[in-house]
C-alpha cells in the first residue's frame, strides 16, 4: 500500500510542477483513506508556510476535526525540512513514508534527524525509500527544466 499512496503523493507533486512550483506531494492516510491532500505552494499562495506537508495536515486537521492525528500516516515525496517535521512530530503522526531524500534540508535522516530525536515526546515509525526514483526524478526533471529557461531568458 506504501506505493499507491506514494502515487498519490506524486499526483500532487505534478499539481505544484503544473504551477511552476518546487513539485512535492504529500497525502495523509487514516484508515486507509486519504484525509488530507497537498502540494507546494508558497510561489502561489505567497506564504513560506504553504509547504506540501502543512498544507495536507492542515486540511487533515480540520477533516476530522482534531489537532492530533495518532492513528495516521503521512505520505511526502521529499524528506521534510525542520518545520515540516515539527509540524509532524506535533500532529503525532503514526508514521511518515518519505520518497527521496533531501541533502541540502532534510530533517529525517539527511541534515538532521527530527523525526527520530530521542529528546522528544514523540517518534514516529519513519520508512523511506518509497518510490524514491520517481520522486527524485520529478524533482530533477523541475530543476533541469528551470536552468534551460533561465540560460535562454539570460540570453535573449
Amino acid at each position: 500500500m506504501d506505493e499507491y499512496y506514494m502515487q498519490e503523493a506524486l499526483k500532487e507533486a505534478r499539481k505544484a510542477y503544473e504551477k511552476k512550483e518546487v513539485p512535492i506531494g504529500a497525502v495523509v492516510v487514516l484508515n486507509g483513506e486519504i484525509i488530507g491532500r497537498g502540494h507546494n505552494q508558497n510561489k502561489y499562495g505567497k506564504n513560506p508556510l504553504y509547504h506540501a506537508e502543512i498544507i495536507a495536515i492542515h486540511q487533515a486537521a480540520k477533516t476530522i476535526g482534531e489537532a492530533r492525528l495518532p492513528e495516521a500516516e503521512i505520505y511526502i515525496t521529499l524528506e521534510p525540512c525542520a518545520m515540516c517535521a515539527g509540524a509532524m512530530i506535533h500532529a503525532r503522526f503514526r508514521r511518515v513514508v518519505i520518497g527521496a531524500m533531501d541533502k541540502k534540508r532534510g530533517c529525517a535522516g539527511s541534515v538532521m534527524n527530527l523525526l527520530e530525536e530521542e529528546h522528544f515526546n514523540h517518534r514516529p515509525e519513519t520508512v523511506r525509500g518509497i518510490l524514491e526514483k520517481e520522486c527524485a526524478d520529478i524533482l530533477s526533471e523541475f530543476f533541469k527544466k528551470l536552468r534551460e529557461e533561465k540560460k535562454v531568458r539570460k540570453n535573449e
